[in-house]
Parts: structure tokens; sequence; C-alpha cells
């Protein structure tokens, strides 16, 4: 879809209402910290041209591009949005900086929406995710969160300490494993991937386990024998449970920006990626990452790591992410 296509009762609500209320607000809450250096740089700008603008002219929108160039949207995904709103002004006058802003609202959520797609579920449990990515980008962390954020699902959780290469990565997922309750498989390290996560799989359909966290060893798209690796992990699972793995998680550090959306983008093409993690969103200014990922990438951000605590994992909503930025 072309983003220039776009543009009662006064009883006391029930206690699970209010539990869902209570919940909302708090997400917003959690994802309007997390945004925080990025709301304070991008916001400043737009605040700006939304004082300074009475009837939106090139000079605004020149304004506006510097500042989604600066937050991390990306020159490609920014031409974009400023090609739509260039197309509404000539069929529409926009009128005023608060039109502007609503616009510029309706376009990032859009493009965060577009790649959003149902979450696999599997004809019979478990269902498998494997977690892939460079090293540094937050894997074995975001693994135990994944299984402490199932776990508050009242889902049955299995972790797979399958990055048998780095030291001590085994360690940290037992770690993670006791801190998120939830029992973890594992090998000798330098042992077989494959073989670990074959342990893995038949000891979670024996237990019936709702979901199966794999953490794979940090690797570059250009490493032949890991990528080799990756792929002989997939058909274990692919044998041993239809349409396995059912999620393909690439982790990626915010703080990165756009030298990680380069790295993620050679990566997907060789693993198979359907949904990204995006770590450590509230270290950056430029959280317009997650925007630039959606569009160029196409593929939907499923995580946001908020924080070093295990509940900072948080599930993503464009709508509470775009509101979140700009208000």
């Amino acid at each position: 879809m072309s983003l220039i296509s776009l543009f009662g009762s006064l009883k006391e609500p029930e206690e699970p209402e209010k539990q869902e209320e209570e919940q909302k607000s708090g997400f917003f809450g959690r994802m309007k910290q997390a945004v925080a250096r990025t709301r304070e740089s991008f916001t400043s700008k737009i605040e700006d041209i939304v004082a300074l603008t009475r009837t939106v002219d090139e000079s605004a929108l020149e304004d506006l591009e510097s500042a989604l160039i600066t937050s991390d949207i990306g020159v490609q995904t920014t031409t974009e949005i400023l090609d739509a709103l260039r197309e509404r002004a000539k069929r529409q006058a926009i009128e005023g900086g608060e039109e502007l802003r609503s616009l510029l609202k309706a376009s990032l959520r859009t493009i965060l929406e577009l790649p959003q797609r149902p979450v696999p579920v599997p004809s019979a449990p478990p269902k498998i995710t494997f977690l892939v990515g460079v090293n540094g980008t937050g894997k074995t962390t975001t693994s135990g969160k994944l299984a402490a954020w199932s776990r508050a699902q009242d889902r049955s959780v299995l972790l797979c300490a399958a990055d048998t290469f780095r030291a001590a990565a085994i360690e940290q997922l037992e770690i993670w494993a006791a801190r998120s309750g939830v029992e973890m498989i594992k090998t000798r390290q330098g042992g077989d991937p494959a073989a670990v996560l074959y342990d893995a799989i038949s000891a979670a359909k024996a237990r019936n386990i709702a979901d199966l966290y794999v953490d794979t060893a940090g690797r570059l798209h250009t490493k032949s024998g890991l990528m080799d690796e990756l792929e002989k992990m997939r058909r274990t699972a692919a044998r041993l449970v239809p349409d396995a793995p059912h999620e393909v998680l690439l982790v990626m550090d915010a703080t990165t920006g756009q030298n990680g959306l380069q790295q993620a983008r050679l990566f997907t093409q060789s693993a198979g990626v359907t949904g990204i993690v995006l770590t450590k969103l509230d270290g950056t200014a430029k959280g317009g990452i997650a925007v630039a990922i959606a569009r160029e990438l196409n593929l939907p951000v499923r995580f946001v790591g908020v924080g070093e605590k295990m509940d900072d994992l948080l599930e993503f909503s464009p709508k509470a992410f775009v509101d979140s930025m700009l208000g």
C-alpha cells in the first residue's frame, strides 16, 4: 500500500474492565518512558514546526524532513512520508501544524502496522521460536525475558541453550531460566546446536510445553559455517514439529541505528526472519529506527526491550509507540 493513498451508561465499570484499563494505562506509561529520549529530541522539533506553522509550506516540510531523518527514520522512509504529505497538500491544503502532526501520526502508524501479521499458532504444542542475530544485541537476555513474558500469559515454557559457541552463554541462560522459573535444556560448550535442539523439542513434546524459546549463537550473514548450522537447526525443528520454527525473531540493538538496519537487511535475506525484537529502546534518542525497520525490511517489530529487569520487554504496539512519540 502506498503512503500517498492514506489519508452511555453511568454505571461504574466492572472489575475486569477496570483491570484492563489499568493495564492499558500502565503499558502506555512504560512505552512513553521507553521512548522518552526520542520524544525529547523529536517532539521538540515537531513542536517548533507546529507552533510556527499556520499553512504548511515547503519550508515547514523541509524542517519536518530534518526532524525525521535525525530520529533515525531513515532517508528512504522519510522521503516516502514527505512525498505523501506533499501530494496531500496539492489536493487539499494542510491547515496548520496540528493537522500536520495528525497526518504524520497517521503515516507512521500505517507504516508500522502494514507488516503486522497474526502470530503463527501451531496445531499442537510446542510453538518454537528461534532468537537470532549478531553478538551483543541481547539474544540470551531476550530469551529469558520472553520466557517470563510467556509465563505471565499462563503458558508453560522451556528454554533451549543452542548457543554452544560463545563462552558463558549457557551459564547466562541458566541464570535467566532460574529467574523466570522455567526449565532449560543444554549441552556442553562446543556441542552440536542441532542435537541440543532435538533434545529440547523432544522434551517439550513429552511435557506438553506451550512455548520453546531457542537461544542461538551470534552470527553474521557472511559466516557461511554458522549460517549452515542455523539451517540445520531449522531442518531439525521442521522434522519434529510441523511448520517449525514458527517464529524467527531477529534481535536488534536500537542504539546501533542505521548501521544495525543494514546488518539486519542482509541477515533477514538468509535466516528466514519473521519479526524483530528491538532491544535498548530506552537507551537511544533515535527510536525512529522502529519505523525504518517496518518500512525497509517489511518486518513487524514484535517486542521492544525497555530496561534490564525481567519484565522490561513489551509486546510492540504501533499505536502506543506513535502516541508516545508524538503525544
